[in-house]
Order: C-alpha cells, then sequence, then structure tokens
C-alpha cells in the first residue's frame, strides 16, 4: 500500500477541484470505494442526534401538529351538525397526523446512512482486499473511511452515505436510509395542511349564514383567532413541505442528492433509471407500502455481520491509493 498523497487536500472541500493542483490525486482516474463495501455502522440500533436546536424544532413540529388537531376536533368539526361530515373529516385528517407523526418519528430516529467512525486504519484498509487501482478517502473530521457519495455532517459529526441535507425539524440528517420517511413526512404533512383549509373555508362559508355562537363552543373572537392561526400555519406548511416533497422526489428519480447537485459532483457516477431509483428508495415494487412509515427497506440487502474494526492506528494521509503492483 502506498500514498501517493500525504494530507494533500480535504477531500471534502475539494472534490470539485480536481485539477487545480498537478500534485493531487485526480479522482475521477481512479476507482473510488464502493459504498457497498463500507456498510452503515448502527443499521438495527437506536439513533438519536442530540443537537438542542433539532430537538427543539423537532418539539415544536409536533406542538403544531397538535394544536392542528385541536382546531380541527374542537372547533371545525365537534360543534357541525351533520355527523357524517365529522366523522368522515375526523377520521381522514387524524388518519393523515398519525402518519404524518409517525414518519416524523422514523425519519429522525433512524440512522440515515452513517459511515462507522474511526475506521480510517491501515489494518482497517488492508481488511477490505480492495483491487488494485482503487482510491480510499479519509474523512478528516471524523476519522472514517469515506465510500462513493458520502458527505460529513457538521451537525450528527459523522459522514453519511447520500447524504442530501441536514434537516433540524426532524432533527436528523436525510440519506440513503431514511429518506423514505423523511418523503412520507413532507407529503402528509401537505395533505393535513390542505385538508384543514378546505375545511377552514367551508366552517367560514358555513358560519356566515348562521349564528357565529351556533358555529363553535368558543367565542367569535376566540373562534377566529383560531381559525386564522390555523389558515397561516396551513397554508405555510402546506407551500414549505410541498415543495420539499417536490424536491426530495426529484433528487431520488435523477439520482442525485442536494448536496450532489449544489457542489455540482454530477457525471461522476452509473445512475439509475428514474422507477429503479423510486423502488430502492421506498423498499421494493410499487405497492401500499410506499406510503407506509412501519415498512423497512425490504428491497436492499441487509448488511453483512462484521467482525470487529481491526485496532490500529489512524491513518494521517487524506487519500490512499491501491498500488497496481
Amino acid at each position: 500500500m502506498k500514498s501517493p498523497v500525504h494530507r494533500c487536500r480535504d477531500v471534502e472541500h475539494t472534490r470539485g477541484q480536481a485539477g487545480q493542483g498537478s500534485n493531487c490525486l485526480q479522482p475521477e482516474h481512479r476507482i473510488p470505494i464502493s459504498k457497498d463495501v463500507i456498510t452503515s455502522s448502527s443499521a438495527s440500533a437506536m439513533w438519536f442526534i442530540r443537537d438542542i436546536c433539532g430537538i427543539i424544532c423537532a418539539i415544536i413540529t409536533w406542538l403544531l401538529v397538535f394544536y392542528a388537531v385541536f382546531v380541527v376536533l374542537f372547533v371545525l368539526l365537534l360543534p357541525s351538525k351533520n355527523l357524517v361530515y365529522s366523522i368522515v373529516n375526523g377520521s381522514v385528517f387524524n388518519s393523515l397526523a398519525f402518519l404524518a407523526l409517525a414518519s416524523h418519528l422514523r425519519a429522525m430516529c433512524t440512522d440515515p446512512g452513517a459511515v462507522p467512525k474511526g475506521n480510517a486504519t491501515k489494518e482497517y484498509i488492508e481488511s477490505l482486499q480492495l483491487k488494485p487501482g482503487q482510491v480510499v478517502y479519509k474523512c478528516p473530521k471524523c476519522c472514517s473511511i469515506k465510500p462513493d457519495r458520502a458527505h460529513h455532517c457538521s451537525v450528527c459529526k459523522r459522514c453519511i452515505r447520500k447524504m442530501d441535507h441536514h434537516c433540524p425539524w426532524v432533527n436528523n440528517c436525510v440519506g440513503e436510509n431514511n429518506q423514505k420517511y423523511f418523503v412520507l413526512f413532507t407529503m402528509y404533512i401537505a395533505l393535513i395542511s390542505l385538508h384543514s383549509l378546505i375545511m377552514v373555508v367551508f366552517h367560514f362559508l358555513n358560519c356566515f349564514e348562521d349564528d357565529w355562537t351556533k358555529c363553535s363552543t368558543f367565542s367569535p373572537p376566540a373562534t377566529v383567532i383560531l381559525l386564522i392561526l390555523l389558515c397561516f400555519e396551513g397554508l405555510l406548511f402546506l407551500i414549505f413541505t410541498s415543495v420539499m416533497f417536490g424536491t426530495q422526489v426529484h433528487s431520488i428519480c435523477t439520482d442525485e442528492t442536494g448536496i450532489e447537485r449544489l457542489k455540482g459532483e454530477t457525471g461522476k457516477w452509473g445512475k439509475v433509471p428514474c422507477w429503479e431509483a423510486m423502488e430502492t428508495a421506498f423498499g421494493g415494487s410499487f405497492s401500499l407500502s410506499w406510503c407506509s412509515p412501519f415498512s423497512g427497506l425490504s428491497c436492499k440487502t441487509s448488511p453483512p455481520a462484521h467482525s470487529n474494526v481491526p485496532q490500529g492506528e489512524i491513518i494521517e494521509e487524506d487519500v490512499i491509493e491501491i498500488p497496481l503492483n
């Protein structure tokens, strides 16, 4: 094993600057290490990021959903004289809200694809049995061997496979393993936002023709304030989550994450067709399980059982090339 580049560059910041220095290794002329060689460090373990900002944002998200449920039930539906209208809309809205919170929980507590930390040792690289000409990148921040298309997250303090972005609202990175749950979360939030706005419009139309005191168990001023806040919340989150849902589906279909698009790292891997990428992200052929936050990614091969990472000192080089001889 040889190291042609000794601290030549920080790969995280200079992959997109290849060609600027003649002494640096050109990764596009080498075979990068596949993401399948290095698996997630905690595929089945509980995952939770201890970030104060993210935790606060996640709590706010749940409180906003509970507020919407409260207003829909106690202001819009229970005072209604139409029992069928209340039962149908209440069942649909609460079901969507439950699925939204379940998707949020899965997105937050699922390992997004973290690379094992501190495995950048000579012994571990030798145990991978890589082919000659392959290049191994070490993350200088978490001292891990970075597979292709992995990026370091400064909040999670880990390298994440196919990292799209870090979302404080789910207090987690959106990566290879939890992108489905994030897409479902944005979809269900957009649906309950739209549903609540439609019910508010119908409520206002009905109350204009009737006595406001009969339209709610609350006083008319309190009812108006609660509905205005619900409209503001619903409109804001409808726009935000619809945009996020569209960008995530676009990223899956184009096989290009947000951070890859931002850094211009396009065309460096073999892209898969849109439908195949959707099946990989959502766990198999199209079925109702695509819409379920409780189904696992069954179409993906389970990571093989590892022996412990060979112990040793962390290598100093950021780029290691497996010799051809």
